[in-house]
C-alpha cells in the first residue's frame, strides 16, 4: 500500500508526515477535530507553498488579457500566413515581457501535489481495515513522536470518512452542493472575461475581421463556460461520492484561491 517508489517517496510521505504532524499538535492543545484542522492546515500550507506560481498565473492571464484587441487585429492581417503570425505574435509577447506557456505551470506544477493529497487522504478514507492503515503508516513516519494508535475522524458533526453517498443523512447532502458553488466562484475569480475589440477604418475586409475575431472570442466564451460551470458540477459530482475529507481538501483550497485571486486582481 505504501511501497517506497519514487512518487511515494518525494511526495506521498512528506505529505503524509506533514499531516501527521499538524494532527499531533492539534491533539496536544486539544483542539476539537483535530484531524479536520490537520487537512485544513496541511491545504493552506500547500497553498500558501505555491503562491508565487498561483500569482504568475494570474498576471500572465491579465496580460494577456489586455493584449487580446492586438493579437486579434494580427490574426486578421496575417489570416492567411500562419508563418507571419506567430511571428508577430511572438514579438508581442515579447515586447509584453510575458510568457504565455507559464500560464499553466501552476496547474502543471499541481496535479502530481493533488494526487499524492488524494493519495495521503485516501489512505485514511477509503480503507476498511484502520488498524492496518495506521500500521502502515506508522512504518514511514519520519520520527518516533509522530506514530499513531488511532484516528478520530469527526468534524463538527460530520464523518470525514464517510461519503455523502452513503451517510443516509440530509444535510451531508450540503457537502457537494457546497463544494460546487465554491468551485464556481474559483473559476469566476479565476477566468478573465472576453472582450470584443472595436472595428477600426483600416481594416480592408470588415465581414472577414468580425468573423474571425469573432470565432476567437466564441472559442473563449465556450471554454470559460465549461470552467464556471461544467467542472464545479464534475467536482460536486465527486464530492457526492468521495469521503467529505477529500471535500474539505478540495473547499479549503478553493477559498484561498477565491481570496488571493480577488488579492491580485485589485
Amino acid at each position: 500500500m505504501l511501497q517506497p517508489n519514487f512518487f511515494n517517496t518525494y511526495l506521498v510521505f512528506p505529505i503524509l508526515n506533514l499531516l501527521i504532524l499538524f494532527y499531533k499538535v492539534f491533539l496536544f492543545i486539544r483542539l476539537p477535530g483535530a484531524f479536520g484542522f490537520a487537512i485544513i492546515a496541511l491545504t493552506a500550507f500547500v497553498r500558501l507553498l505555491f503562491q508565487p506560481f498561483f500569482k504568475r498565473q494570474m498576471e500572465t492571464a491579465s496580460k494577456m488579457q489586455e493584449l487580446k484587441p492586438h493579437l486579434d487585429k494580427l490574426s486578421v492581417k496575417h489570416k492567411n500566413d500562419k508563418k507571419q503570425l506567430q511571428q508577430e505574435q511572438m514579438k508581442l509577447y515579447q515586447q509584453a515581457g510575458i510568457n504565455p506557456a507559464s500560464g499553466c505551470l501552476f496547474m502543471i506544477i499541481q496535479i502530481p501535489i493533488f494526487i499524492a493529497l488524494y493519495n495521503t487522504l485516501s489512505l485514511f478514507f477509503r480503507n476498511g481495515d484502520l488498524t492496518k492503515v495506521i500500521a502502515e503508516i506508522n512504518k514511514v513516519l519520519y520520527a518516533p513522536f509522530l506514530k499513531i494508535t488511532t484516528i478520530n475522524p469527526w468534524f463538527f458533526g460530520f464523518n470525514l470518512a464517510v461519503a455523502p453517498k452513503q451517510s443516509g443523512l440530509w444535510y451531508y447532502l450540503l457537502i457537494p452542493l457546497v463544494t460546487g458553488l465554491l468551485q464556481y466562484f474559483q473559476a469566476v475569480s479565476m477566468t478573465p472575461s472576453v472582450s470584443q475589440p472595436k472595428p477600426t477604418n483600416k481594416d480592408n475586409n470588415p465581414g472577414s475581421a468580425k468573423a474571425t475575431v469573432g470565432e476567437g472570442g466564441d472559442f473563449q466564451k465556450a471554454m470559460n463556460t465549461q470552467m464556471k460551470f461544467m467542472f464545479p458540477i464534475m467536482i460536486g459530482w465527486f464530492s457526492y461520492t468521495l469521503p467529505v475529507g477529500l471535500s474539505l481538501y478540495w473547499n479549503i483550497f478553493s477559498l484561498f484561491s477565491i481570496i488571493q485571486g480577488r488579492k491580485i486582481r485589485k
